[in-house]
Formats: structure tokens, C-alpha cells, sequence
């Protein structure tokens, strides 16, 4: 079956990112729907990649277009980078780091 806003869970985080390369008052629109088909692995489940993904879902899903956009956005993207980083550790990389020059 055909998806409209990506399935999966990286293609989902990945199509979600590519919102908030954008100015904060154009990066929400849309966002949202990336979500409805992400699925969280079960090899993540019980993990902190679990509670950071169902913190990341929270803050987009509750964000309000129009109000705090930039706060939001920078709130989403912080969220984001722990995310990652909390990945490659559970895929075994021993120190994971968003770097300087993000």
C-alpha cells in the first residue's frame, strides 16, 4: 500500500528534520503528518529512544502554528539530537555526538 508521508521510523525522522531546515514559521506546516505512519522498532522499545521518540511525537503533535514557532522548532530540533544520539547507542556506538557544527 502506498504512503503519502513516509512508513517507517528513521524515513519518518529523516522527512521530519527536513521540515525544520526550514525558517521556523514555514516548518510546520505538514510536519505533523510524517508522524501518522512512524513505528518505533521493537528493539527500541523500553529504551530511552522510546520515551525520547514519545517526547518528540508530543512536541510536534502539540505545537500550535502561529504561536512560539521559533521556540518550538528549537525545542523539536534539541529533542531530535538526543534522539539520534540515543540510537547509535543502542546500535552499539560506544560515544555518539551531534558535534559542534551541527
Amino acid at each position: 500500500m502506498e504512503s503519502q508521508f513516509g512508513r517507517g521510523y528513521i524515513t519518518n525522522l529523516v522527512l521530519v528534520a527536513k521540515h525544520f531546515g526550514l525558517p521556523p514559521d514555514e516548518a510546520w506546516g505538514g510536519v505533523a503528518d510524517h508522524l501518522t505512519e512512524m513505528r518505533l522498532p521493537d528493539r527500541f522499545r523500553g529504551t530511552p529512544v522510546e520515551d525520547l521518540t514519545t517526547a518528540f511525537r508530543k512536541r510536534v503533535l502539540w505545537h500550535q502554528p502561529g504561536t512560539m514557532d521559533r521556540e518550538d522548532a528549537e525545542e523539536v530540533i534539541r529533542l531530535l539530537y538526543r534522539l539520534v544520539v540515543a540510537i547509535d547507542r543502542e546500535l552499539g556506538i560506544e560515544d555518539p555526538r551531534i558535534g559542534i557544527y551541527d
